[in-house]
């Protein structure tokens, strides 16, 4: 490739706040895989966070970038994969995890079954014009007049008003994304470096611990808890809490092990598993109360790993139900992508 910036580039970060800071651009973060776009003629490169290449897993947003972005640029943004549940088309994190696979045939059939899409937010380069010492503003200007951004490569929306962004960072829940992205009008593109800030959601709920996975590596060691929720009088599974310490990990354990159950058995088929994959987990009686930290719900589950916050000895798990979950604001993702709402 011959662009004024080449592959692999680490793209721009953010650091966490609590709230949305004034006298930045605002836009919806999208909960789905980073992902910068070089384009040089009929060569199309993607390439990830952690400089990896995506093309092969995606093929369809190989095609749409040779069909609707510039001959020679190259782009930051976000892959997801959309689907429709409930009458309205949301993000789809567990569609969007499933189409790494190292089969082929799974990734062409994939492609077709949930298509991914490209959500453009900043321009890095265009023909022979290196963009990233340009400020924000002047590179979304550019981006906005690059592409159509009706069809698989699409535009991320922006406001510069904090309160606008504001009512987004509740509303646009609903249609799977992950909080709000605030970038410096007049900063350049610095790659690696956290000039961004994120507002995302956090919230808190309490769990009852239904089994745990064995550690891999750490002996007498638990790797994660699993979580479950009661409904209708019924105790379901809704995802888990990693990120121990190693001393925690064996702590757990020992506190965990008696409780297993008859029923306990190695390497069956649970519902924290993947459709190809079986995972050993060890059950263990419904009676200890955790809560943890969560920052969204999928369907009937955690969309990603929650954290560990305390025990609660003096909740009764019977309480644990799927009442104490903020429900978002249900709305479609076409309906975000769009302008003037």
């Amino acid at each position: 490739m011959d662009l004024p910036v080449s592959p692999p580039v680490e793209p721009m970060l953010a650091k966490p706040a609590k709230a949305v800071p004034a006298g930045y651009s605002h836009e919806p973060k999208w909960d789905g895989f980073r992902a910068l776009i070089f384009r040089d003629g009929d060569e199309v490169y993607i390439g990830s966070r952690s400089g990896k290449e995506l093309g092969r897993y995606f093929p369809e947003v190989v095609a749409a970038a040779l069909e609707e972005l510039p001959v020679r640029c190259v782009l930051d943004g976000e892959i997801a994969v959309p689907v429709r549940r409930e009458g309205r088309k949301r993000l789809d994190w567990e569609s969007l995890s499933q189409r790494i696979h190292p089969a082929e045939s799974r990734i062409r059939r994939l492609s077709e079954e949930t298509p991914a899409m490209f959500i453009g937010f900043d321009a890095l380069a265009m023909g022979d014009v290196d963009l990233m010492v340009q400020p924000f503003r002047r590179r979304r200007e550019v981006l906005t007049t690059a592409y159509a951004g009706t069809g698989t490569c699409r535009i991320s929306r922006v406001t510069e008003d904090p309160q606008l962004a504001e009512d987004w960072f509740s509303r646009f829940e609903g249609a799977g994304l992950d909080g709000v992205v605030s970038k410096p009008l007049d900063g350049a593109y610095l790659p690696g470096k956290r000039e961004m800030v994120k507002v995302k959601h956090a919230r808190t709920a309490e769990g009852v611990v239904l089994g745990y996975r064995p550690h891999k590596s750490q002996p007498r060691a638990i790797g994660s808890m699993l979580l479950g929720l009661y409904r209708d009088e019924q105790l379901l599974p809704i995802g888990g809490i990693g990120a121990f310490t190693a001393a925690k990990r064996a702590e757990y354990f020992e506190l965990l092990e008696p409780m297993r159950t008859a029923e306990s058995m190695a390497g069956e088929p649970n519902r924290w598993s993947s459709p190809e994959k079986t995972g050993e987990w060890v059950p263990v009686r419904p009676e200890l109360v955790v809560e943890f930290d969560y920052d969204q719900m999928e369907g009937m589950r955690l969309r990603h790993t929650a954290k560990f916050r305390r025990w609660r000895p003096e909740r009764d798990p019977a309480s644990c139900g799927y009442e104490q979950l903020e429900v978002p604001v249900t709305y479609d993702l076409d309906d975000v992508l769009t302008e003037g709402i």
